[in-house]
């Protein structure tokens, strides 16, 4: 089935916008896979990106990910809205050796600058630390692609790992961001993952913000670029749009810290 919906079209992007919370811009946004199927309606990753994984097919799903991001982007642009960067989850198993020529064809392709594409990576792909993901990353970053690392704080990386690899920025999981005022602990890590993103002059993004009490608490540490449903839930490309405006959010962001 899985097979098919990659030949039938059936794949599509819901977007995320992450919002500089200083100028109320959207400066990027999160693709997030959905499968339209056609007797059971929207079916969500979790459900399908295993058995990807499973029948290896998570290397062709992954390149049809870049290549659809990057072309909903060049269609943005091309009616003259305005978004920096598109950011794609990659998961361990797509760093294959075709994973790097592939993206530079890609790239090529669709005439997107690589530094608008950014490529979300799990702590797991760090934690290998093989050869092979060293020189992939490296060679990726040497593109001029854009790298993140995904949810963390929820897995193994430490400070060594970190500096080894040539990262632009770390997402602070939901996971942290939903507790931290129900837990000492979590409020402490996300003061810690934020001191030490500064420290090494990544860019940090907050994800899963959903109430205002977050919002502050995350601004007031200096995480200032904020993602999840307070702003909005992830929407098609065409939704997005209404968005993409320079300031949109300013409004809302002036009412919440009004709030406080």
């Amino acid at each position: 089935d899985l097979r098919k919906a990659l030949e039938r079209n059936e794949l599509l992007f819901h977007y995320q916008p992450q919002v500089d919370t200083l100028t109320g811009t959207v400066i990027g946004a999160e693709a997030l896979i959905r499968w339209q199927h056609p007797e059971q309606g929207m079916i969500p990753p979790f459900r399908f990106i295993p058995v990807a994984e499973e029948i290896g097919l998570i290397g062709e799903l992954g390149s049809w990910g870049i290549r659809q991001a990057c072309r909903d982007l060049v269609d943005l642009r091309q009616q003259g809205f305005t978004l920096p960067k598109i950011a794609v989850n990659v998961s361990a198993l797509q760093f294959t050796r075709n994973f790097c020529p592939t993206v530079r064809e890609i790239l090529q392709t669709s005439g997107l600058p690589a530094s608008s594409l950014e490529l979300e990576l799990t702590e797991s792909i760090l934690v290998e630390d093989s050869e092979t993901t060293v020189r992939a990353l490296r060679e990726l970053k040497a593109m001029g692609l854009r790298l993140s690392i995904d949810d963390f704080g929820t897995g193994y990386s430490s400070l060594s790992y970190l500096s080894r690899f040539p990262l632009d920025e770390l997402k602070i999981d939901r996971s942290f961001v939903i507790d931290f005022d129900k837990s000492d602990n979590d409020a402490s890590l996300v003061r810690a993952i934020i001191a030490m993103g500064q420290s090494m002059n990544l860019d940090l993004v907050a994800e899963g913000v959903e109430t205002s009490e977050q919002f502050n608490f995350l601004t007031d540490q200096g995480a200032n670029v904020i993602q999840g449903y307070l702003f909005s839930r992830p929407v098609t490309a065409e939704e997005l749009k209404a968005m993409l405006a320079p300031g949109h959010f300013l409004e809302q962001i002036r009412e919440i810290r009004a709030d406080l």
